[in-house]
């Protein structure tokens, strides 16, 4: 097992993005039928807003914590793990949620910090103290 990349991560970030996109499209389908069908306007409606964060944060964390990798990720043969090579717990999983966030904000400059960092590691792997590693076909 070795550390992954950029590309290979990018790969399942965007399954997993599709995968998200469907949940939220589910949930908004939930909220337009407990209002008989009118339609949900997301500025005005803190729930509605409050429910979908949600959504993406237990979708990643639930992955993470329970299996090590979402379905993106073991798509393309990737698996999250802390420093001693476990699963991460629930705390190092909330942690690189939100410090992959902060990676996003300067124009995913914590992403791309993988291709000059000696490690391959992100800014969120290093403020969580995970990483994501890559397994060849028939490992675990």
């Amino acid at each position: 097992m070795k550390n992954t990349g950029l590309l290979r991560r990018v790969g399942s970030m965007l399954y997993d993005i599709l995968l998200i996109l469907a949940l939220m499209i589910i949930v908004t389908y939930a909220f337009i039928a407990a209002q008989n069908g009118e339609s949900v306007e997301p500025d005005d409606n803190f729930i509605y807003q409050i429910t979908l964060i949600l959504v993406v944060y237990f979708f990643f964390i639930g992955f993470w914590v329970k299996s090590g990798r979402t379905l993106g990720m073991q798509s393309w043969r990737l698996q999250l793990v802390d420093e001693n090579g476990q699963r991460p717990n629930l705390t190092a999983a909330t942690v690189r949620f939100f410090s992959s966030l902060l990676s996003w904000l300067p124009f995913g400059l914590g992403f791309l910090w993988q291709l000059w960092d000696k490690n391959q590691l992100t800014w969120h792997d290093r403020i969580s103290k995970t990483k994501i590693i890559y397994y060849p076909k028939g490992k675990n």
